[in-house]
C-alpha cells in the first residue's frame, strides 16, 4: 500500500513537472517569436514604454500578429490593449481574434461588455449574432437583429442577415419581407438574387422580375444565378419548355454547371422525354463523377424505359456516394 501510495505521488509530481516544462516551453517559443522581427521593434518599445503608450503598441503587435496568422499571441496583444485602454476598436479586434480560435464563450462575453461600453455601434451585434448562429443559438442571433432593426430600421444589411436567418429556419414569409426589405434598401444583386430564389420557391413571378432587372445591368453577360433561378420559377409553375431555355443559357456560359443539367434533365423527365433526360443526367456525371443526384436522377430514367437493372445499378452508386440519400435507398427495395 505504501509502495502504490509512493508511485502515486511520483506520477503526480512528474505530471505537474512536464506541465511545468511545457509551459515554459511554450513561453520560451512566445518570447523568441515576438524579439524577431519584424515583431522585435514593438517589443523593444514595449520593454521602455509608458502606461500611456502601451496600448497602442501591444494594439499595433497584435495586428502585425493578426496578419501573419499567429492569432493566439495577437490574442494576449489585443487582451493587454483592452484592458488597458478599452475602445471600440481594440475590442472588436479582440472578439474578432478570439472567434477565429474557436473561443466563443469568451467572444460572446467581450461582445456584450462592448454592447454596454459603446451602444450606438452596431459591430459588435453584428459580430455577436454571428457568434450566436455558429453556435446554434438562432433565437439569439435573430433577437440582436431586432435590436439593430429597432435602433436603425435603415440597416440593410441587418434586414438581410435577419432574413437569412428566417429562411434558414423555415419562415418563409418572414424571410421574404426581410430580404425584401434590405434589397428595397440596397438594391444590390445578392439581395436581389437571395429574394429570386424564394420567390421562385414560391410560384411568385416577382422572382422573373427580379432576375430581369438583374440581367440588364449584367453588361459584362457573365452571371448565371438570375437564368437558373427563372428555370426553376418555370420548373415549379410546370413551364418545362421554358424552364429548358433559361437552364440552356446558363449551360452556354458555363458548361460545368452540374445544378443547370440536373434541372434541364428534370425539366425533361417531367415531360416524359426519357431518353433526352437521361443524356443530360449523364452530362451531371461527366462534370462530376461524385454527384449522387446525377445517377439517381439516371436510375429514374432507366426504371421509367424498363431497364430494371441499370436503374439499380444507378441508384446504389447514388447511395454509395451519400448514404443519407433516403430516396434512392427506397428504389431500390423497390426494385428488389
Amino acid at each position: 500500500m505504501k509502495q502504490s501510495l509512493q508511485a502515486l505521488l511520483f506520477l503526480l509530481c512528474l505530471g505537474h513537472w512536464i506541465t511545468g516544462c511545457n509551459n515554459n516551453t511554450n513561453k520560451n517559443q512566445e518570447a523568441a517569436a515576438l524579439n524577431r522581427p519584424p515583431y522585435a521593434p514593438l517589443t523593444d518599445s514595449l520593454s521602455n514604454a509608458s502606461t500611456a503608450d502601451k496600448p497602442g503598441l501591444y494594439f499595433r503587435r497584435a495586428e502585425l500578429l493578426s496578419r501573419n496568422n499567429l492569432h493566439e499571441l495577437a490574442t494576449k496583444d489585443y487582451q493587454n490593449s483592452w484592458e488597458l485602454k478599452p475602445d471600440e476598436l481594440t475590442g472588436y479586434r479582440y472578439a474578432s481574434t478570439l472567434s477565429i480560435l474557436g473561443q466563443s464563450n469568451q467572444a460572446v462575453r467581450l461582445l456584450q461588455d462592448c454592447q454596454k461600453k459603446f451602444p450606438d455601434n452596431p459591430a459588435f451585434s453584428s459580430l455577436l449574432a454571428e457568434l450566436y448562429q455558429q453556435t446554434g443559438q438562432l433565437s439569439d442571433a435573430l433577437g440582436q437583429y431586432e435590436d439593430m432593426l429597432h435602433k436603425d430600421s435603415g440597416n440593410f444589411e441587418a434586414w438581410y442577415e435577419k432574413g437569412l436567418l428566417l429562411q434558414k429556419g423555415k419562415d418563409t414569409a418572414g424571410a421574404i419581407q426581410a430580404l425584401g426589405k434590405a434589397y428595397e434598401l440596397q438594391p444590390i444583386k445578392t439581395y436581389g438574387l437571395e429574394l429570386a430564389h424564394l420567390y421562385a420557391e414560391q410560384r411568385n413571378p416577382s422572382s422573373l422580375t427580379i432576375c430581369d432587372d438583374i440581367l440588364s445591368k449584367d453588361s459584362a453577360h457573365e452571371l448565371l444565378d438570375p437564368y437558373f433561378i427563372k428555370g426553376i420559377y418555370y420548373s415549379n409553375t410546370t413551364q418545362y419548355k421554358k424552364a429548358i431555355i433559361q437552364f440552356d443559357s446558363c449551360i452556354r456560359r458555363d458548361w460545368k454547371f452540374t445544378d443547370a443539367y440536373l434541372e434541364k434533365g428534370i425539366a425533361l423527365y417531367e415531360q416524359k422525354a426519357y431518353d433526352t433526360a437521361l443524356n443530360t443526367f449523364l452530362m451531371t456525371i461527366k462534370v462530376s463523377n461524385t454527384y449522387p443526384d446525377g445517377y439517381y436522377w439516371s436510375g429514374r430514367c432507366y426504371e421509367a424505359t424498363g431497364h430494371k437493372d441499370k436503374a439499380i445499378l444507378y441508384y446504389r452508386q447514388a447511395l454509395a456516394l451519400d448514404k443519407e440519400f433516403t430516396e434512392a435507398a427506397d428504389r431500390i427495395k423497390k426494385l428488389e
